[in-house]
């Protein structure tokens, strides 16, 4: 294989003196072709023991809040045989990180823990190797530990990784596949430790690009549309301009005030007066199915097995399920740092895409990338909403123009309007019973995409289709299905997919008479899913019975990322008020070998406590390009006293590589809340049109989300919501229209703040806690 390194990386590393490894990812078993995108062919270099025994591992990789830092210097310390106490990570610097497409996906472990497993296996060759000659034994009879290298049954003859690093410069590659240690010699990997980013987190010395600063550096506020596609008509800067060290910027499409004060940056930008032309806004949360299903187009097949149309069936069930657009919310908003020099520019960035930040940067400013370092501090959340990163483009320009610092951070207004939101979709699935057993399952996915899209169940005919996967690229105005951004959101797609099929599942498994449980391990031959499932049930305690049975519990499984989990939830609902509590959940997940357990449970709990917001009460308000929620008074996270007792079970399987542990729990939470309040429906409704029957028809029968943090009641003279949950039941050939929101609480709620506001008898309310970082 042909060697390629980046030669200013190879001088900066070649600085560091020590041994050096480089790994090409030829040496890895072949991946999926859409891994294989993610890194590079060439050679880059993953770790440098020095000569004073301290170990750096470099990664393209960011840490924003999810244990990656940890995890990966797990990884490393234990194929090395060093100490975790030995390891620095560096990560996210363009500079001297190997190239990274970006952190999400749960990629992390799964894609680029095995390059660096591999390049510290082989740098614990070469070191064995050195140690066979300084000691004048066989590399057969030396073993490593601890950062040192000994004689088998003469541990009085050994060496350290610093002495044998010590004076010399070598770059070792990796050309094959490196022998990894089994999962019973783990001493590191496998064992719960201490976050390497926790002290510094909890003392406050942490730093995020937000504590970032330079000589001289400028704070930009920049005008902003007051909705996605507005034109600017005219524009009025010379109240700003008047106020003294104030700097305008009328550059394009970048109108900006700068000064060395924040808050007078501010004050001069609300000085600028502009007018805009808007085109009339038509889309809005009551209409946007529609608008998706007008636009769908045709769908491609993604998995095509029997013949539906023709399978036998002795009851057949209809449903469409919705989905609104979600933001994202993380606690730190977009925030960039741009020094921008004649000939190199260097950035400090809240992103998960460090390289392609880089390279967006470099065409901005017409740089070659190389000329562009983008340094990556600790990232307070992303959930995938970083992955873009307008604010470091802006900084670099206004950087580039006034030739000083430039620091842009987004308010939280901002935040809320450019977020590239989870996608409103829509599922329509046709499935049928014959005999007990599923016969057939006609599924078509609309906007939400194709990942976990496939049923995990046995079913003999089958069709699964998918049309207008998330449009991730491009500016809003440029595509026809949604009015704003949308990006990926933590498993994204997956959330919606898992929570239609999961809910189609019970609605069958109820149709029968059949305990859900039962009907599931009735349809699953997969012995993972069989074993995580029961593993779930027991921890549960879940007792057999026939559904509906109204006892409160649901139940949802889900196959993401390499990892398969199960999720049971304890609801308990107020037929008469609606008042719904989640009273506890038991999560347990499959993620091949586990390499730090309290991190996988931390990452499964705050899945499960992320996924009660999409579930309870999560929905954007728009009105076309406007967002109509811009803070947290309207839009509503769960707190901590809507969280339940959340119990993790961990389920060991060391013959199969480290998986995905960050996403997989959040894709059931939805299914497994929804599940047991539609399964608890009212027996029959009267038939008129009574305000109170429809939204308790429409609370119960959703099969999708609840009130606001199961702690809101139903307001009976609301307007409802039709976003998710809607749905047609077909049983013997007899249609049953039930209407199901899924977000209907939180849309009542926030119009009743807007009601009140208006009235005078509101007010806005500061939001410092609710945040989700």
């Amino acid at each position: 294989m042909t060697l390629a390194l980046d030669l200013d990386r190879r001088e900066l590393l070649g600085a560091i003196g020590g041994i050096v490894v480089w790994f090409g990812l030829r040496a890895l078993p072949p991946a999926t072709a859409a891994e294989r995108l993610l890194y590079p062919d060439d050679f880059h270099a993953y770790l440098a023991i020095r000569a004073d025994g301290r170990i750096t591992v470099f990664s393209g990789k960011i840490e924003m809040g999810q244990g990656t830092m940890t995890s990966l210097a797990q990884m490393a310390a234990e194929e090395l045989g060093a100490e975790l106490s030995s390891i620095d990570m560096v990560m996210g610097d363009t500079d001297q990180c190997p190239l990274d497409m970006g952190t999400f996906g749960s990629l992390s472990t799964r894609i680029f823990g095995p390059a660096l497993r591999a390049a510290a296996a082989k740098a614990r060759g070469v070191l064995t190797t050195l140690a066979a000659t300084r000691l004048n034994v066989p590399a057969g009879r030396l073993t490593v530990a601890n950062g040192v290298i000994s004689v088998v049954g003469e541990p009085s003859r050994q060496v350290s990784f610093g002495e044998l690093s010590d004076g010399v410069k070598i770059a070792a590659t990796v050309t094959q596949a490196a022998v990894l240690r089994s999962a019973a010699d783990f001493t590191v990997m496998g064992h719960s430790t201490k976050r390497l980013d926790g002290v510094a987190k909890v003392t406050g010395r942490a730093r995020y690009t937000a504590d970032m600063q330079l000589p001289n550096m400028l704070y930009a506020r920049i005008l902003r549309p007051p909705a996605h596609g507005a034109v600017l008509a005219s524009l009025d800067t010379g109240a700003a301009e008047k106020l003294p060290g104030v700097t305008v910027i009328k550059r394009d499409d970048l109108i900006a005030v700068l000064h060395a004060d924040p808050e007078i940056a501010a004050a001069a930008l609300a000085g600028i007066k502009a007018e805009w032309r808007q085109s009339k806004a038509t889309l809005n949360p009551d209409n946007i199915f529609a608008h998706l299903l007008d636009r769908a187009g045709t769908a491609s097949e993604l998995i095509a097995r029997g013949d539906p149309a023709e399978a036998a069936a002795a009851k057949t069930f209809a449903t469409v399920f919705q989905k609104g657009y979600v933001a994202h919310a993380a606690i730190e908003p977009h925030v960039a740092l741009a020094d921008v020099r004649p000939d190199r520019a260097t950035v400090w960035a809240s992103t998960q895409t460090p390289f392609p930040t880089r390279d967006s940067i470099a065409a901005a400013l017409q740089l070659d990338a190389r000329h562009v370092r983008v340094i990556t501090p600790f990232v307070g959340g992303g959930f995938g909403g970083k992955s873009a990163g307008g604010q470091a483009i802006e900084a670099a320009r206004l950087s580039q123009i006034c030739d000083k610092p430039v620091q842009v951070m987004r308010t939280r207004a901002e935040e809320f309007f450019y977020d590239t939101f989870d996608p409103a979709c829509v599922v329509k699935i046709t499935s049928a019973l014959d005999g007990g057993r599923i016969s057939r399952w006609d599924s078509q996915v609309i906007a939400a995409g194709e990942r976990g899209a496939a049923p995990c169940y046995d079913v003999p005919n089958l069709r699964v289709r998918s049309a207008r996967g998330p449009a991730y690229a491009g500016p809003a105005p440029m595509n026809d299905l949604h009015p704003f951004a949308v990006g990926p959101w933590r498993a994204p797609g997956a959330n919606m997919n898992i929570f239609a099929i999961e809910s189609q599942i019970d609605i069958m498994a109820a149709a029968a008479g059949t305990d859900p449980l039962a009907f599931r391990l009735e349809h699953l031959s997969d012995p993972r899913m069989r074993k995580v499932l029961q593993a779930a049930a027991d921890a549960f305690g879940w007792q057999s019975g026939a559904g509906p049975s109204g006892r409160g519990h649901g139940i949802a499984l889900s196959s993401d990322a390499g990892s398969v989990v199960a999720t049971m939830a304890e609801v308990k609902v107020d037929k008469a008020s609606g008042e719904v509590t989640v009273v506890r959940m038991v999560c347990a997940q499959d993620m091949g070998t586990i390499v730090n357990p309290e991190g996988a449970r931390m990452q499964i709990e705050g899945g499960l406590t992320m996924g009660l917001g999409y579930a309870l009460s999560e929905e954007l308000r728009f009105q076309g390009g406007d967002i109509l929620d811009r803070n947290f008074d309207s839009y509503h996270l769960p707190r901590f006293g809507a969280v339940p007792g959340i119990d993790v079970v961990l389920i060991a399987n060391n013959e199969l590589a480290p998986q995905g542990w960050g996403e997989p729990a959040i894709t059931t939470t939805g299914a497994a809340i929804a599940i047991r309040v539609r399964r608890h429906r009212p027996p029959a409704f009267p038939a008129s049109d009574d305000a109170t029957a429809r939204c308790r028809r429409r609370a119960f029968i959703a099969g999708s989300h609840v009130p606001q943090f199961g702690r809101r009641r139903l307001d009976p003279g609301a307007r409802s919501s039709p976003n998710c949950g809607s749905w047609t039941e077909t049983y013997d050939r007899t249609k049953v229209e039930w209407e199901g929101p899924p977000f209907l609480f939180a849309r009542r709620r926030r119009e009743r703040l807007a009601a009140a506001q208006e009235a005078g008898r509101g007010h806005a309310v500061p939001c410092t806690l609710p945040h989700r970082g």
